[in-house]
């Protein structure tokens, strides 16, 4: 599963899972762009990365903002010449606020689908243009997609519809577009959203009942960007030890 030397874009990539994303991707030998909206701690992961010998880059970028996409995907190719690979996990979750759909504030709303669901169509349509026949997509996921819990399930469904779309339509051009579905994952996030008595009782009912980590998805997503997926498209990926079972 050799990504060496492959440009790959990850949003969100300042901390948490998008942080072990770039940071592991470096590791494999990517040229890596550091994607965020907090300039701080994105040169803080570029600095590590390069620290550790990798190579990357940070650029600013707001996902629900198609000016700003589209100035992050000219840099990147300004600076390496094309896009191998997009990875769109930027999203609101660790500071989100649930409020129930009929009285949620509709201005907050749609930025919470601009930035969690719309994000990832907006990177995709700014990004394609540099991206070559063997390009991939992978757009982050959840199982509260399937959970219908309140409206962070709903923008993950509708990722997982974006990814069935694009897979659909850049498949005659050589471009893969998957997903990766998370259970729970061990992140500063989830511990300060989620209350320890019921991360207990979720883990308990699960197959492999432990917390995944950032590491697990990390494996999934080197799989999904690199030729050893030539010939998947449209997957959206469960990572999350048995959670949410599909026949």
């Amino acid at each position: 599963m050799s990504l060496a030397g492959k440009v790959i874009v990850v949003t969100g990539a300042g901390q948490g899972i998008g942080e072990v994303y770039a940071r592991g991707l470096a590791a494999l030998g990517c040229r890596t762009v550091v994607a965020d909206v907090n300039a701080a701690q994105g040169e803080r992961v570029v600095a590590a990365i390069g620290a550790a010998g990798g190579e990357a880059l940070f650029a600013h970028v707001d996902v629900s903002s198609e000016p700003s996409a589209q100035a992050l995907a000219a840099a990147v190719h300004a600076r390496h010449g094309a896009i191998d690979g997009l990875v769109n996990n930027a999203a609101m979750f660790g500071t989100l606020e649930f409020t129930p759909l009929l009285s949620v504030d509709l201005a907050y709303l749609n930025r919470v689908v601009g930035v969690n669901m719309l994000g990832a169509l907006v990177m995709a349509r700014a990004c394609v243009p540099y991206m070559r026949a063997g390009g991939a997509i992978v757009n982050q996921s959840s199982t509260a997609a399937w959970m219908h819990y309140d409206y962070y399930s709903l923008t993950k469904l509708g990722v997982n519809g974006i990814t069935c779309v694009l897979a659909r339509e850049l498949g005659p051009r050589g471009i893969r577009v998957n997903a990766i579905a998370p259970g729970p994952t061990d992140t500063e996030a989830l511990r300060a959203k989620v209350p320890e008595d019921y991360i207990k009782s979720m883990v308990a009912q699960m197959p492999l009942a432990r917390l995944g980590t950032p590491q697990d998805l990390l494996k999934a997503l080197v799989f999904l960007l690199s030729d050893d997926a030539a010939w998947v498209t449209g997957l959206v990926m469960n990572v999350d030890g048995g959670q949410w079972l599909r026949a």
